[in-house]
């Protein structure tokens, strides 16, 4: 028997690509399955999930990756009226969006939350899955502009006693004026063909100095772009007696908003309030 959808998810992209794009290939037009990087990796956790993936809104600062904070800026007000016209459309019972940056979370949550619509992202969920797994996580990422970006992240989300640090590999997004450090997507498409890189080991040297001199009991990537790796690196450390979980931010991002439509559950209305709220404090504390 077929299996029942309970779940119906709208998957945002951070960005689109144009078709005269120097640095990467635009993915509209092609299904969405080919869309959603690693699919094959998470295509399990898709049984039961009716799901639409938007193209993404065509990248105004340029027709690279987003990686610093000016690019994640614009990301960010391009994603939001894709949130407001998908909740609008009553289609959705929960918004996934992806980007290890999560670009428009916060402003997301508040637009979601007047139509009891829960919205999940990769660092997000990243880091309250981690919590549950160990007492303190690590970050495997690829760039210096998007680790500190990243490292905001943190912060915003309350987990700078949780995070044990974050770990560069230097592997870049592809983007002007770089041209004597691999980018990350091409040596990800060397391995899908069976090639060596050395991003392998850097990703494993790194997660490992993380569990041995920084303390990491859980191990999660940064960029979306890195999520690939998940699987390589949990195998490796397996095969070095590290037995330690390994996140991507898809799977997480995925796994938590099932949980909150099971729960029926989403942002409370005191973290993000109506314009016109029944009731208001007279005090916020920290």
């Amino acid at each position: 028997m077929p299996v029942k959808k309970t779940y119906r998810f709208l998957f945002i992209p951070a960005f689109g690509m144009s078709e005269t794009s120097r640095f990467l290939p635009r993915l509209a037009g092609r299904p969405k399955e080919q869309r959603l990087m690693n699919y094959n990796n998470i295509k399990h956790l898709f049984e039961d999930i009716e799901w639409d993936m938007h193209e993404g809104v065509l990248a105004t600062y340029g027709d690279w990756p987003v990686e610093n904070r000016e690019e994640f800026c614009f990301a960010a007000a391009a994603r939001l009226p894709i949130v407001r016209e998908a909740c609008e459309s009553g289609k959705y019972n929960a918004i996934i969006l992806l980007g290890g940056g999560e670009p428009g979370f916060f402003e997301s949550r508040e637009i979601a939350r007047k139509y009891n619509i829960p919205v999940t992202s990769c660092a997000f969920s990243q880091m309250h899955i981690a919590s549950m797994l160990g007492n303190k996580f690590s970050v495997i990422d690829l760039a210096e502009s998007h680790n500190m970006f990243y490292y905001n992240l943190v912060i915003q989300h309350r987990f700078t006693e949780r995070c044990a640090s974050i770990r560069n590999i230097n592997y870049p997004l592809p983007r002007p004026g770089n041209t004597d450090t691999p980018f990350i997507i091409h040596e990800r498409d060397k391995v899908l063909r069976g090639e060596t890189s050395e991003v392998i080991d850097r990703t494993v040297n790194e997660a490992v100095s993380a569990i041995e001199e920084d303390g990491a009991e859980v191990i999660t990537f940064g960029c979306s772009a890195t999520f690939w790796l998940q699987p390589i690196l949990q195998k490796r450390l397996n095969e070095l007696g590290w037995e330690v979980p390994v996140l991507e931010g898809y799977s997480c991002a995925i796994v938590l908003a099932k949980s909150m439509v099971d729960l029926g559950v989403d942002a409370s209305g005191l973290n993000f309030p109506s314009d016109r709220p029944k009731k208001w404090r007279r005090k916020k504390i920290f």
